[in-house]
């Protein structure tokens, strides 16, 4: 039974290879992908114990479990997985080369899903690595020398970053660190040696979420890829990349140990100044999927800096801000991608009256806006309140410091953002619109996305109970 959430996708991706009719592949996928959710909630709500598949020398396993962290960021990722599937038909058969990128599109979903199970860190670093390799193809889709050039990029600070995070792990094998994950931790001792097999791992990994210096193949990738593809490399992909700094922090290495260490306040200084940085250069960024990517560097390390508080409110923060932000990132990048599937404009500056002409897709994107924003009752909001009590928790300097940092990056957001938004829907007299609206297959997947922006932020207490829960099964 744990295997199936796995197997399914990828199954089902290479039957997608052998399938030619157009209708038949969207339904395979669809399928596929339905199918594999229903399995995810059977293992939530049933006791299914641990499972080693295999057992490999010296001692090492490679082991699924399921846990809260895992079936919360498996939820996250499937429902952003079959929902942007409506959006893609369109956009695809546009571009071309459907069966590959449905193919490699539902094989991903099992490679995430094993990453989610996975029970130790072995069995995630073989999982995270094959995200990566099955999702450059989604990069390198139109085949152009920029996209050529985007996927070797992509392939080759993924690598780096997971190398570095791999040669953590290796430090910290030699106190336990490679035996099945935990709450709390699982090393027998806590050298100082330890905190820097953690520091190594955390900037590894932080690669794929796009922490300074690591972050440049987010701004040449996400903008090249197609816009679906772009949608779940910012909204999931790195995603990845946080659900294995989860890990690291809280299932190998335990907060006690990390906890004032110079390795976290090291950590801090360079999430906050990506946090600042993504923003700025988003602001100064003239391209709309550029601008996005620059974006979503900074709004991935709101997460990162929760994680760091290493305290429960801090988590909680940081799981607001997974869920709120995949949702908000895949209905950006999925108006923008609609926006210039119509017009083929790129820059923003060319969105004048874009709302006259595409109203219910610029709509969706002023919604996922004001949520990057926090603004009320957006779920954004909430992510950022809980982030900033996190902050302050942690003492007044270093809350003031983080709390400033949050609200100017805030600010840069409104900036970078909602212009488009306000010449969009006023243009001034004198504009004739000229474009109609976006098919109907991608208005449903945009709407799906920037309405659960809006519905989870009006009816968060659901929602903040569960991650609660999750956040305090960290300590």
């Amino acid at each position: 039974m744990m295997l199936v959430p796995i197997l399914l996708p990828l199954c089902g991706g290479l039957l997608v290879f052998l399938l030619k009719g157009e209708k038949l592949r969207t339904a395979a996928v669809l399928a596929t992908l339905a199918a594999t959710a229903v399995s995810m909630y059977r293992l939530a709500v049933a006791a299914v114990q641990p499972l080693v598949l295999l057992e490999l020398a010296g001692g090492l396993t490679i082991r699924f479990a399921a846990d809260g962290v895992g079936l919360l960021f498996a939820a996250v990722m499937l429902f952003a997985w079959l929902f942007v599937v409506p959006f893609a038909v369109p956009y695809i058969h546009h571009e071309g080369h459907e069966r590959r990128y449905f193919g490699f599109y539902t094989m991903t979903a099992g490679i995430l899903m094993g990453l989610c199970l996975a029970g130790n860190f072995l069995t995630m670093y073989l999982f995270y690595e094959c995200m990566t390799l099955i999702t450059v193809p989604l990069v390198l889709h139109t085949g152009t020398k920029e996209a050529q050039h985007a996927a070797i990029k992509y392939l080759g600070y993924s690598v780096a970053g997971a190398a570095l995070a791999l040669f953590g792990a290796f430090m910290a094998a030699q106190w336990g660190g490679m035996g099945d994950f935990a709450p709390g931790g699982i090393l027998a001792a806590a050298p100082s040696a330890a905190v820097a097999a953690w520091f190594l791992m955390f900037m590894g990994f932080g690669c794929k979420a796009g922490i300074l210096p690591l972050q440049a193949w987010l701004t040449t990738a996400h903008p090249v890829a197609p816009a679906p593809a772009s949608a779940v490399l910012s909204g999931i992909i790195t995603k990845g990349g946080v659900l294995a700094i989860v890990r690291a922090t809280y299932f190998i290495f335990g907060a006690e140990i990390l906890r004032g260490s110079w390795a976290q306040r090291t950590l801090f200084v360079l999430v906050l100044l990506t946090v600042f940085t993504g923003s700025m250069l988003a602001w100064k960024e003239k391209r709309l999927k550029r601008r996005l990517a620059y974006s979503t560097i900074s709004q991935v390390s709101y997460a990162l800096l929760g994680l760091l508080l290493l305290s429960a409110q801090g988590v909680l923060g940081a799981l607001l801000q997974i869920v709120f932000h995949a949702l908000a990132k895949n209905a950006l990048f999925l108006s923008a991608g609609a926006m210039i599937y119509r017009t083929g404009r790129l820059e923003c500056r060319e969105y004048r009256g874009i709302g006259r002409e595409m109203p219910v897709t610029l709509g969706c994107f002023a919604l996922a806006a004001l949520s990057l924003v926090g603004v009320p009752p957006c779920g954004g909001f909430y992510a950022k309140w809980f982030l900033a009590l996190g902050a302050m928790e942690h003492g007044l300097g270093f809350g003031v410091a983080a709390a400033s940092v949050l609200l100017a990056s805030a600010l840069l957001t409104a900036l970078y953002l909602l212009p488009i938004v306000a010449d969009g829907f006023f243009p001034g007299e004198g504009f004739v619109p000229r474009e109609k609206e976006a098919p109907w297959a991608m208005r449903f997947s945009t709407l799906v996305f920037s309405l659960g922006v809006l519905v989870l932020g009006v009816f968060s207490s659901p929602l903040e109970r569960i991650l609660s829960a999750v956040a305090a099964s960290l300590f």
